[in-house]
């Protein structure tokens, strides 16, 4: 019954913003979010610490949240999320072992939340939507296994595109249009999600998501999540 509530409530929040707010899968980070670049500048630094977290104590992202069991969960495999910020709500402990991403983030109020994400060998994320054109997700390749042929190991499908990025690549996208993420090899994905507030939005969608997230964090405090590793 949660799950079925949550995506009633997904797919009306989705219908609400993209009668609004009109935007294409992939966007130009360079316009849309200047300081990508901060990150992509230290992507070697935060590889390291992101590296340097044990891996089997990061939360499953179905542990963190519950509706999303589906896509975590579907398979058997990890799909592990090292949580430094949650829609404006820090995670001290983890924020204190990531110093220099903690110092970017700092310098970048825009960003929402924050995480390393691992993904497991062959793990597959299945094709879902997310409900919040509010924001925007950006991914930043930390270390991205390789196929024989040099290619990128990890395939994101994105409105039914290919997408692939190497390490220390970067991409800003639209996560309400249907997605789907593939790791291809034997060996874990590392990869820094930032979730981006969306510039310039009309303001009637500007106060419904600033609402939607102080609605959040009410619901994090409540339910009392734990993101520590």
């Amino acid at each position: 019954m949660a799950v079925s509530f949550y995506d009633s409530a997904s797919g009306l929040v989705r219908r609400i913003y993209e009668r609004r707010i009109d935007a294409p899968p992939i966007l130009d980070a360079a316009t849309e979010f200047p300081d990508a670049q901060k990150f992509t500048a230290q992507w070697q630094a935060i590889r390291d610490e992101a590296l340097a977290v044990r891996i089997d104590k990061v939360p499953r992202f179905h542990e963190i949240m519950p509706e999303q069991a589906d896509i975590s969960a579907n398979d058997g495999l990890d799909w592990r999320m090292f949580v430094l910020k949650a829609y404006d709500v820090a995670v001290p402990e983890n924020v204190a072992r990531m110093p220099v991403l903690a110092r970017i983030l700092g310098e970048c109020p825009e960003v929402k939340s924050a995480a390393i994400s691992f993904l497991a060998p062959h793990k597959h994320i299945p094709r879902h939507r997310g409900p919040f054109r509010g924001i925007m997700r950006f991914h930043l390749g930390l270390q991205i296994p390789s196929l024989p042929d040099g290619r990128p190991a990890t395939i994101m499908m994105i409105d039914d595109e290919e997408h692939r990025i190497s390490d220390g690549e970067c991409m800003l996208w639209d996560d309400t249009y249907p997605h789907e993420v593939m790791n291809l090899s034997d060996k874990p994905r590392v990869a820094l999600l930032l979730d981006v507030w969306r510039p310039h939005m009309p303001v009637d969608m500007e106060m419904l998501s600033r609402a939607i997230v102080g609605a959040v964090q009410l619901g994090m405090r409540y339910r009392g999540v734990s993101y520590s590793a």
